[in-house]
């Protein structure tokens, strides 16, 4: 099994003898090069798996260098260190071909999560080997935004210009349920200034209006019946971090206006109290609704969406961006492995085509909880397409009716056939939906949470598999 090898240019004596370490102890092997020139050569010589490129260097700066080794070999994957002060520079090197950047001062970790991406990139079309079994497999199941599709390199593009800006401006994140809306604002907060301060999720859809406002807002001792002490809300315990906001599109007109102000004026103040308290993080929001569709229907507050929409990223949902199936899926496969103790090697060629083939309404978190259950299932060490296809339901693909088997040339069997197709398709939907919250799934369904629970019985749905 080969042993990957990474190439480190930078004319800091300290920042290459850190990386050494590292890449030693997670048992890489280590070139290191003291300028542009000497990187070059290395490269011609050793050609590394993986480069990390000081933007400024002698003799030949890391942009430079990074046009002429894309001349040579685009396949790899090459990583610019920057400075905060030469952000841009940095996203420019993005755009010119650079697989990720990383700002100093460097950070162990994000180093580790960075290999870990290129890493995945490169075994893209293969299965994952674990081939540096000291690497840390907490920092590779901590960041799952992973793609090598044109648009979720964008996404990466634009999670570092939002993180280089101020917490005073908002993000807003749109995307279907299940593509990794609190991921990307995780790693709007990770990459940022303030990544040690508080990154702070609430769900608007969780809490009654009322709730939500004394969770966010926090009150004072006698603020209204049952509040009998002074309690901190969301807002003051962020401190300079960051308030991830999900689905604010589900927020109540009057909370919108309140939350305006808070985003406008950057103070607010306790229920029940005078003291007018700074806000000093940064506001995340996410939604999975047609947000413009709600401003033009008068549900959603024109001023507040044009204040949260300063900078926005937009999600696509899965099925619109195949290409990065695979990636994701032997992503999910070495996960699964390593958290059920599996030795499974990869997937048969009919599987990845069924993969391939399916919309994947539930998205990314979908895909994930198929491999899970395979990977726990399977009694072979090649997961097969027949292990996935009581998970992947007629209804979902490329042609749907013609599939459909006729019971016996009997109208009633086969109308009750479609019917249960039916249902297992809507509700897996609607579960996928409501992050497998019965209650919440039922009221939109127009049913009862005890008809939602026989249905889900019947086809032996559990809803934890859908958060």
């Amino acid at each position: 099994m080969r042993k990957y090898s990474i190439l480190v240019a930078d004319d800091d004596e300290k920042i290459l003898f850190a990386f050494q370490e590292l890449l030693k102890k997670d048992g890489f092997k280590c070139f290191i090069a003291y300028d542009g020139l000497e990187a070059k050569i290395l490269i011609e010589k050793h050609k590394p798996d993986i480069i990390f490129l000081d933007i400024r260097m002698p003799k030949e700066d890391g942009i430079s260098l990074l046009r002429s080794m894309h001349l040579k070999d685009e396949g790899i994957p090459v990583i610019i260190m920057t400075g905060h002060g030469t952000m841009q520079t940095a996203i420019k090197a993005i755009q010119e071909g650079a697989f990720d950047y990383i700002t100093k001062p460097i950070d162990v970790n994000k180093i580790r999560t960075i290999i870990r991406k290129a890493l995945l990139a490169i075994n893209q079309k293969g299965i994952i080997l674990t081939t540096n079994t000291s690497f840390n497999t907490e920092i590779l199941e901590s960041y799952e935004l992973i793609g090598q599709s044109a648009e979720m390199q964008e996404v990466f593009k634009l999670i570092g210009s939002i993180s280089t800006t101020p917490n005073s401006t908002p993000a807003l994140i749109i995307g279907e349920s299940g593509t990794g809306k609190e991921l990307v604002a995780r790693a709007i907060h990770n990459n940022g200034e303030h990544s040690a301060e508080p990154f702070i999720a609430i769900n608007c859809t969780a809490f009654p209006e009322t709730l939500l406002e004394s969770e966010l807002f926090g009150y004072e001792k006698g603020a209204f019946t049952g509040a009998t002490d002074r309690k901190l809300g969301k807002f003051e315990l962020s401190k300079s971090g960051t308030i991830f906001l999900d689905e604010i599109g589900n927020l109540s007109l009057n909370l919108q206006q309140k939350l305006l102000r808070v985003i406008q004026y950057r103070r607010f103040e306790r229920i029940g109290g005078n003291e007018i308290i700074p806000i000093l993080a940064r506001f995340v929001a996410a939604t999975n609704v047609d947000i413009t569709s709600e401003v033009r229907a008068g549900r959603f507050r024109e001023d507040l969406f044009y204040r949260l929409n300063v900078a926005s990223v937009n999600l696509t949902p899965l099925r619109e961006r195949k290409d990065d199936i695979p990636l994701l899926a032997n992503y999910f496969l070495y996960k699964y492995n390593n958290r059920l103790k599996k030795a499974i090697r990869g997937f048969s060629e009919e599987t990845i085509e069924l993969l391939l083939n399916y919309p994947f309404p539930g998205n990314v978190r979908e895909l994930e909880n198929i491999i899970e259950r395979a990977v726990m299932l399977s009694k072979s060490d090649i997961i097969f397409a027949d292990a996935l296809n009581e998970y992947l339901t007629p209804m979902n693909s490329k042609s749907k009716l013609p599939q459909i088997p006729i019971k016996n040339n009997n109208f009633a069997d086969s109308r009750n056939h479609i019917l249960e197709i039916f249902e297992k398709e809507f509700l897996s939907n609607m579960l996928y939906k409501n992050k497998g919250n019965i209650s919440h799934t039922a009221n939109e369904c127009g049913m009862t949470r005890q008809n939602l629970i026989r249905l889900m019985k019947k086809h032996k749905f559990d809803s934890k598999f859908f958060k």
